[in-house]
């Protein structure tokens, strides 16, 4: 990540009380007069890392408009003032084209998502983030539920994702990354990002090392995880 899924440091945190002066939350599709906000975000959730840029956030909208997604606080109403709290971003893949241990950059073509393919099956989740300001009022939860909702519209088998281990720095010299992952599985730890995603539903199928290179918060590692669409056909 400048990515992965998720994990903005707003996912799933315990945050700060509400402020009662906030405004609506509301998720719709990425606009490209988002893209500037966007990159504001990025700076404020992966401070240190190169934010995505305008070229990227174009190629992902014009491949994908769907999958693109962008979370907004709104106040005054519907032509009150707006501002980005939140965004997440997906693409189609085939799964058997991919190994379960690819890194990031493997998933998502460097970023552009430009491997997106329509006649795949699997929804990846390439990124979600949440300001860090805005955590604990369920901007996270909302991008989630209209992702699991794009899901279940277009008809797709399942989300997977790669959930950076933002936790496991605090282990790391006493755990490996496995032993880490299966006690957040178990309860016995909770990673903010992770234990969202397994209270939303998602399972571990492995975890992985250089998901996310030179990551201080999960020294690299991350858990592959998935989410079965409980409505999906095999049927034409």
């Amino acid at each position: 990540m400048s990515r992965g899924d998720a994990g903005g440091r707003g996912v799933g945190a315990r945050g700060m009380a509400p402020d009662p002066l906030a405004g609506e939350i509301v998720v719709r599709p990425t606009a490209e007069g988002d893209f500037a906000a966007i990159g504001e975000l990025c700076r404020r959730v992966y401070p240190g890392h190169p934010p995505y840029g305008r070229e990227e956030l174009k190629s992902h909208r014009a491949l994908f408009p769907e999958g693109q997604l962008t979370a907004i606080e709104r106040r005054g109403g519907d032509d009150g003032d707006e501002r980005v709290v939140g965004m997440a971003a997906s693409l189609i893949v085939t799964w058997d084209d991919y190994e379960i241990d690819l890194h990031w950059y493997d998933f998502t073509a460097d970023g552009f998502f430009t491997n997106h393919d329509p006649s795949g099956r699997t929804l990846y989740g390439a990124e979600v983030m949440v300001d860090p300001k805005c955590q604990g009022r369920g901007v996270g939860s909302r991008l989630y539920q209209a992702r699991d909702e794009l899901l279940d519209r277009l008809g797709l088998a399942r989300i997977r994702a790669g959930a950076r281990l933002r936790g496991y720095h605090a282990y790391a010299d006493r755990l490996s990354a496995q032993d880490y992952v299966g006690k957040v599985v178990a309860g016995e730890i909770r990673d903010p990002t992770l234990s969202f995603q397994l209270n939303r539903g998602f399972r571990v199928l492995a975890v992985i090392s250089g998901y996310f290179a030179n990551d201080p918060e999960s020294l690299g590692w991350a858990a592959v995880i998935e989410k079965l669409n409980p409505g999906f056909s095999t049927e034409e």
